[in-house]
């Protein structure tokens, strides 16, 4: 599934109507470059699970975790690690997938780290005119994905 983005706000309201339907256990994986709006996204998402404080990116935090959302919000960003068993040390590895709604900035640098069962997100384009590309991975996920439609 691929949605045209032009503007900030409507990558917001795109993660918003994704957020809105997570459920616990629910991974999604956002990746595209640096400055293509996956912060822009994962706030939208936040926001769609009821996050009303400032949502900003988890580059030195690692994860960001906001439990009075729905559905407790963990939003991580990977960028920073440079192994796959920093994610073990970190514990991400062992919560993804099981504690609360995850979603993952720059995911890709850890391709087969990840649970089978995922939404993956590609953000393609700079500026104004972006695509948003959407893969689900089992059941779940791509009933999310029909929500979306």
């Amino acid at each position: 599934m691929v949605h045209n983005i032009a503007t900030a706000a409507q990558m917001q309201a795109l993660g918003e109507r994704l957020g809105a339907v997570l459920f616990v256990g629910a991974v999604v994986l956002v990746n595209g470059g640096l400055g293509a709006g996956k912060t822009t996204f994962a706030q939208g998402v936040a926001r769609g699970l009821g996050v009303t404080g400032l949502v900003t990116s988890p580059t030195f935090a690692l994860v960001n975790e906001y439990p009075e959302a729905r559905v407790a919000f963990r939003h991580a960003d990977v960028y920073r690690l440079g192994h796959p068993d920093e994610l073990i040390s970190a514990g991400i590895a062992e919560r993804i997938g099981a504690d609360g709604a995850w979603l993952v900035e720059w995911a890709e640098r850890f391709g087969a780290a990840w649970p089978d069962g995922r939404l993956e997100v590609r953000i393609e384009g700079a500026g104004q005119g972006r695509r948003v590309c959407f893969v689900a991975t089992d059941a779940r996920h791509q009933a999310l994905l029909r929500t979306l439609a």
